[in-house]
């Protein structure tokens, strides 16, 4: 059992946790709030979405042991709330539920859409929806009480609410290397490390790195064939190192400070489009550097924070270089869903290996490949799937 103090519902709560219980299962039989509702259990279904420090979230596979200090809200904290109100009046009159398990989670969805997105429409509703499924209603009045809702407060001249972005605490062990708060000056390089930088301070970053709470956090190695002088120097070119990345481009020119890039990726008929910035800091005395960004897909409004550490080792008396690579990400949004588990961790690998491979024919001298193409998730996601039903047939 762990201690932990939370805020539901605008009432603080201290309580001790098991670290297997699930958000939904804390709040229905902890706090008896069961108007959360629970259906796949997995975070696909959307029953039981609830507000986490003002963003909707899949309240089963949140886990309170890693929400302290977290303020969640219920259903029932919005009883007052006057645009839920408003919301529930619209489902009625457009006959927006029948047997009313979907309704909690789905009024949470509309509220944070109405806020976020006034005047939205029928699409961009719908792109907003799909993580909220529904057995009876066929959506229609859904959409409808919905758009309803959105118009009017576009017409009041409503302006739109960021209801995203709450701060995420750094990962504890994302390091032997140390995680700044803030933006750094680049450290003034070794006399033996070609192709750096010089320092240069960051004033003019586009923004200030946040702490992450709760993030995903993936750790990745993989081995290049080529001294750690020379893929150091690589690595303080951001042109050099996002032309590697699967899917990924520089907006505009890198100082070595800061970077606008932007990343492309398609999940089948989905296609999204994250665009951000990001500030460079880099540690020439222990071969390690950091890169603090955010990113927001403009069409479904899902938002990305992250903060990368990179560090690269001598092997084989420095004929070859070992980059360990340590990200902590926090998506928030419709696409949130792609982040979780062993997903994001087996999506990540094949990421990497791309990675890797593109790192090593650059610092071989042959021309990475086109990074026009978009990071086709749905490709990686069906080798996932191929891989998982290849280790079950051998178990069986």
């Amino acid at each position: 059992m762990k201690p932990i103090r939370l805020s539901v519902n605008g009432r603080c709560i201290e309580t001790e946790v098991e670290p297997r219980q699930h958000l939904a299962d804390f709040v229905r039989e902890e706090l008896l709030l069961t108007g959360t509702h629970l259906g796949c259990e997995h975070g696909v279904c959307g029953a039981c979405t609830v507000l986490i420090d003002g963003a909707p979230a899949r309240a089963c596979i949140a886990f309170p042991v890693a929400l302290d200090g977290a303020s969640i809200t219920t259903v029932e904290g919005l009883a007052d709330d006057p645009v839920a109100a408003r919301l529930r009046e619209a489902f009625m009159q457009e006959h927006g539920l029948q047997c009313g398990f979907c309704t909690p989670g789905m009024l949470i969805m509309a509220r944070d859409i109405v806020l976020r997105r006034p005047g939205a429409d029928d699409p961009a509703i719908r792109h907003e929806l799909a993580g909220n499924l529904c057995r009876c209603t066929g959506y229609i009045g859904i959409i409808r009480a919905i758009r309803t809702v959105a118009a009017e407060r576009a017409e009041a001249g409503a302006a739109a609410v960021v209801t995203r972005g709450a701060r995420i605490a750094p990962p504890a062990h994302v390091s032997p290397l140390t995680l700044p708060m803030a933006p750094t000056p680049l450290a003034a390089p070794a006399q033996n490390l070609p192709g750096t930088a010089p320092a240069a301070p960051v004033a003019d970053a586009a923004f200030v790195p946040e702490a992450l709470r709760n993030p995903v956090e993936l750790v990745q190695e993989f081995e290049v064939p080529a001294p750690r002088a020379q893929v150091w120097a690589l690595f303080q070119d951001p042109g050099r190192v996002i032309a590697c990345l699967p899917g990924a481009r520089l907006a505009e020119p890198s100082d070595g400070r800061t970077l606008n890039a932007e990343m492309v990726v398609k999940l089948g008929p989905i296609q999204a489009a994250f665009g951000g910035t990001g500030v460079i800091s880099a540690d020439p005395a222990h071969w390690a550097g950091t890169i603090d960004g955010r990113g927001v897909d403009r069409r479904s409004a899902t938002q990305v924070q992250a903060r990368l550490v990179y560090r690269l080792d001598e092997v084989q008396g420095d004929a070859a270089t070992r980059v360990r690579v340590e990200v902590a990400y926090v998506l928030q949004g419709p696409l949130a869903q792609m982040s979780r588990g062993a997903l994001a961790r087996d999506l990540a690998a094949r990421m990497t290996s791309a990675f890797a491979t593109n790192l090593s024919a650059m610092l071989a001298g042959e021309v990475a490949p086109a990074q026009a193409a978009p990071l086709n998730a749905g490709g990686l996601l069906l080798a996932v799937v191929t891989d998982w039903l290849k280790r079950l047939f051998r178990r069986g």
